[in-house]
């Protein structure tokens, strides 16, 4: 009878993805369902490197360092400081980059998170939680100048397991709100548009992602996210398409997600002798993310 126990626990638990999964990142942009069990933690760092405006140089990277903790198994909390890091020069475009600038790493902002789970994708065969966020920073990203902005997000992420987990799929829909105030800067060139008057913004997304384990702890993958952005006066100003592959590797303690992120269509604002049919205003052509989290 022991024996028939311990065979029959065995299976179930072969049956269910690993609880490694537990809100493991094997994605770059789009998140799973799942949350960290009660009074576990994790620290992340997350780098994402934005490249290619199609004219003069830019390049600016993203760092994130974030703690996550589980209050319950359904809530996790989670705080993170942000920091920027960005060259440009040989483009300038009205009300986006209006000088050269090569500066950094700079303390860039602060976002605090909650994320509930509705429903467990190893427990209720489909995963669904709430994500929502407040973030405070005080750099254009764009840029590098001085901006104070302040955004609200919520974002709905569904997560489903296939072969006892070997194929992993999630989906996000997502809505961002912005209030965002630039700061006059001197010696601009002449008739050139620098707005410092408030401005609101808001933004909807939709991504998905779709993952196959290859080897004991290693996934590799794809994902792809639709943006699209509004603004008081104008309505729709820009919209963009990124999709690339990905890939994950878990351990006990420590897990590692790299994506490629290209631009394949984008549409909106263009600047002066802008060609092709990417949006290069805000976006570029390029973007990479690593992102390294450790358990504890």
């Amino acid at each position: 009878m022991k024996t028939r126990i311990a065979l029959s626990l065995g299976l179930c638990c072969l049956a269910l993805p690993s609880v490694a999964y537990a809100d493991e990142n094997l994605f770059g942009y789009n998140t799973g369902a799942e949350t960290l069990p009660k009074g576990s933690g994790e620290i992340y760092v997350f780098n994402t490197l934005r490249s290619d405006k199609g004219q003069g140089t830019y390049r600016a990277v993203d760092t994130e360092i974030e703690g996550e903790y589980g209050v319950t198994d359904r809530i996790t909390l989670s705080a993170a400081a942000k920091f920027l890091t960005i060259k440009a020069n040989g483009l300038l475009i009205d009300g986006y980059l209006p000088a050269a600038i090569d500066k950094g790493p700079r303390f860039n902002g602060l976002e605090v998170k909650a994320k509930f789970n509705v429903l467990s994708p190893a427990l209720d065969n489909f995963g669904l939680a709430v994500v929502t966020s407040a973030e405070w920073k005080q750099l254009d990203p764009h840029s590098g100048q001085d901006k104070t902005e302040y955004e609200a997000k919520v974002v709905l992420a569904a997560q489903k397991y296939f072969r006892q987990g070997q194929i992993v799929w999630v989906g996000n829909l997502g809505l961002k709100a912005g209030h965002e105030t630039r700061y006059p800067i001197a010696d601009l060139p002449e008739g050139f548009d620098w707005p410092t008057t408030p401005e609101m913004e808001i933004e909807l997304s939709a991504g998905t992602g779709l993952t196959y384990r290859v080897a004991p702890n290693w996934f590799i993958g794809g994902e792809m996210q639709y943006t699209s952005e509004y603004e008081t006066e104008v309505g729709q100003e820009r919209w963009s398409l990124f999709a690339g592959p990905t890939i994950h590797y878990g351990g006990e303690k420590f897990w590692a997600t790299l994506t490629w992120f290209p631009q394949i269509k984008g549409g909106g604002e263009r600047y002066e002798g802008q060609t092709g049919n990417l949006h290069l205003i805000e976006k570029t052509r390029n973007e990479f993310r690593l992102k390294l989290g450790m358990n504890f």
